[in-house]
């Protein structure tokens, strides 16, 4: 287990080996999801939603309409 200490500006250094293990570098974001039972997971965001562009088949495809994500503001 690893600890970390939390600044006055509420700012926390991920430890290196966490940082490895989450194959995180400068600059990538991290989200942090908070579970019902209390627990706190943290994940590295690091695809962006055009690269899951092609990742689901539709089952019935006259029922396929494609969503632009470029409107979206999503990177």
């Amino acid at each position: 287990m690893t600890d970390a200490t939390m600044t006055s500006k509420g700012q926390i250094t991920i430890p290196a080996e966490i940082r490895a293990a989450l194959g995180l570098n400068t600059g990538e974001r991290v989200v942090f999801t908070q579970l019902d039972d209390g627990t706190t997971v943290m994940r590295a965001k690091t695809r962006s939603i055009s690269e899951l562009q092609g990742l689901l088949k539709p089952t019935d495809s006259k029922r396929r309409k494609p969503v632009a994500t470029d409107s979206l503001g999503i990177d």
